[in-house]
């Protein structure tokens, strides 16, 4: 028999699909929180006892993990947490800003729907009224991450492709790739509202550049965007307060060479 939305099939379903987000999402949550360090086995038997979940969504969410990047395949069963270079970090940045330049590009070039265009304007908006009153507070920075991340998921669906949606949201998804992921690093920086300030400027430039349609500069100014990303991460390695305030710190390996 057909199954048809609404029907138990389907309710089945979503019901297993967010039983496996749950699980990779408290599975991810442990292993950036430094409760798993790396190089430690992770069995599935382990995360089903320690998630008190049936062992379905947990098999699906430690392959979802692998798939992040946080994971590896142990031969005899299992996987290993990774660990990262700082040359791995900043691989992954440059991968997502080269996504979202693309993505800044074909808005331009195909245009954006006029509400969406609008919900940009608005973000974009409410991060100038949180700029408007320095220097910024612990709380300031928190709503900092949370309008960040949605101009961000924003300008990826403004771009017109499911394709290349759904490819930047695996980039975004690479430890330490997030465009929100070294922000609260900037803040025990003498100069984070400075700093905020240039990336607020740099929103408001895509944005004219997409209205435009000048998907040339729409690209190169978001890809230079991601690069505050490189400055955050090379200002964390060098001041280990810093450091403290990056979620999954513990996973980062230290190396003498250059970035």
């Amino acid at each position: 028999m057909e199954q048809h939305e609404g029907m138990p099939g389907d309710a089945g379903t979503s019901a297993a699909s967010s039983q496996t987000v749950k699980a990779q999402l408290g599975l991810r949550e442990l292993i950036l929180a430094g409760e798993v360090a790396p190089g430690a086995r992770i069995t599935e038997l382990w995360a089903v006892e320690r998630l008190g979940m049936s062992r379905t969504p947990v098999r699906a969410a430690l392959m979802r993990l692998q798939d992040e990047g946080l994971l590896d395949p142990v031969p005899s069963g299992g996987y290993a947490v990774r660990s990262f270079s700082s040359a791995e970090i900043y691989d992954a940045i440059e991968l997502r800003g080269t996504m979202e330049g693309m993505a800044a590009r074909l808005a331009a070039e195909r245009g954006v729907e006029a509400g969406l265009m609008a919900s940009l304007r608005e973000c974009v908006s409410d991060i100038d009224i949180l700029l408007e009153d320095p220097p910024m507070t612990e709380a300031k920075f928190s709503q900092y991450v949370e309008l960040n991340e949605r101009f961000h998921r924003l300008l990826a669906s403004a771009c017109n492709s499911s394709v290349v949606e759904r490819q930047l949201a695996k980039a975004m998804a690479l430890p330490f790739a997030s465009p929100s992921g070294f922000v609260k690093v900037q803040a025990v920086a003498p100069d984070a509202y400075q700093v905020l300030v240039v990336a607020q400027a740099q929103h408001r430039a895509v944005l004219d550049a997409i209205e435009r349609r000048e998907g040339a500069r729409a690209e190169a100014l978001m890809r230079e965007h991601a690069r505050i990303a490189h400055r955050n991460l090379e200002n964390a390695l060098k001041n280990q307060t810093a450091l403290t305030q990056l979620f999954g710190a513990s996973l980062i390996r230290q190396w003498s060479a250059a970035v």
